[in-house]
């Protein structure tokens, strides 16, 4: 029950930022990206309309694009198809929040499923901030394959760092749209995984951070028939401008809680009220004798 309420209070709020390794413009990238970063003002309702995560089903990966492994080697997402579908997820390292929970999420469900990483699927998680380097993926490389309780995850799962221009290309062809914040210094971005097909094709898309195992197992199971599954409701955790000195949320997202906080006091005091109300009628009923008349 404490699970399900947290997990309302975070849907309520919104899309969750983390802190980034500070790109010195919202309309510019660090000094190694190549194209600019998707740009941001403090708006909060700026950045709901403009972070989401779109369904691009049936959609082709561009397996082309150059990223960084976590050994510092180039590599093309091209090497990590063609054999087996492929769980693909977009989020940043240094993200203390959201990504973390994605990837919790990600790595729970894969142990409990039946399907092996490296052996039935691949996992493919690219981070989004261009200043990030192979280090920090090796290190996080490290933590979910320590996490992950069977064999496989080391040469199955890859963690890449990549420049902008490759970075925006894969984020476009997914439909994973997100924007930095120059004045947090911070990125938004939606939470969710993509299963792609063997060949590239878009499949499936499973939003929040918690993945079904059941869901993630068919999910699977259609990619690796090359089947286009169909469009889900999408459920996306958002939180605006995360404050990770003071560990509080922007003033905006704490109206948000606020407001509904109010909102439900409201509603169970007015539940309360109707019962009170009720009780006491049906009390007076029962000891007021009935009324007869004189003939």
């Amino acid at each position: 029950m404490i699970r399900l309420s947290l997990i309302m209070c975070l849907c309520s709020v919104g899309m969750l930022f983390g802190q980034t390794s500070s790109p010195s413009k919202a309309t510019s990238s660090p000094p190694e990206a190549t194209a600019s970063l998707p740009e941001a003002t403090a708006s909060p309702s700026k950045v709901f309309s403009e972070v989401s995560i779109d369904q691009h089903l049936n959609e082709q990966v561009p397996l082309d694009l150059q990223f960084l492994d976590e050994e510092g080697r180039t590599v093309t997402l091209d090497q990590f198809f063609h054999s087996k579908p492929v769980v693909l997820s977009l989020v940043y390292y240094k993200c203390p929040m959201l990504c973390t929970q994605v990837l919790n999420g990600m790595v729970e469900s894969f142990n409990l499923i039946d399907f092996r990483i490296g052996n039935e699927f691949n996992v493919v998680t690219v981070s989004i901030d261009p200043a990030e380097t192979p280090d920090l993926a090796a290190n996080k490389k490290q933590q979910y394959v320590a996490e992950y309780k069977k064999e496989g995850a080391r040469n199955g799962w890859h963690f890449l760092t990549g420049t902008q221009a490759s970075i925006t290309r894969l984020a476009n062809a997914v439909g994973f749209k997100y924007v930095y914040d120059e004045q947090t210094k911070q990125f938004a971005h939606a939470s969710g995984i993509m299963i792609a097909t063997p060949e590239g094709k878009l499949s499936r898309y499973l939003y929040g951070i918690e993945y079904v195992a059941k869901d993630l197992t068919f999910s699977l199971m259609d990619a690796s028939k090359g089947k286009i599954g169909s469009p889900v409701q999408k459920l996306q955790l958002l939180c605006y401008a995360y404050d990770p000195s003071s560990g509080k949320y922007s003033l905006v997202v704490t109206n948000i809680v606020r407001g509904a906080g109010i909102l439900t006091v409201v509603l169970l005091a007015g539940y309360a009220f109707l019962n009170i109300r009720r009780e006491r009628k049906r009390k007076f009923n029962v000891a007021s004798p009935p009324m007869h008349t004189q003939n």
